[in-house]
């Protein structure tokens, strides 16, 4: 599975919470690339729940840790 922020922000607008199933039809409604709907099928599913998106991939990146004109502060 590798995720990249191309990737895992086709899942930003996703129905939230949601189960590896819904996500995966989530992407395929929304046309997703394949590389999505790929990863989300590696996931190991024990029927768990996901929250948001930082559940599947804990490393994507918050508004927080990009640098919007720092200069202006």
């Amino acid at each position: 599975m590798y995720w990249t922020l191309e990737l895992a922000s086709k899942l930003e607008d996703a129905p939230w919470p949601a189960t590896k199933e819904e996500l995966i039809d989530y992407a395929m409604r929304s046309g997703a690339p394949m590389e999505v709907i790929e990863n989300l099928q590696e996931i190991e599913d024990e029927g768990d729940t996901y929250e948001c998106i930082e559940d599947i991939w804990p490393d994507y990146p918050q508004k927080e840790d990009f640098l919007f004109n720092e200069e202006e502060y």
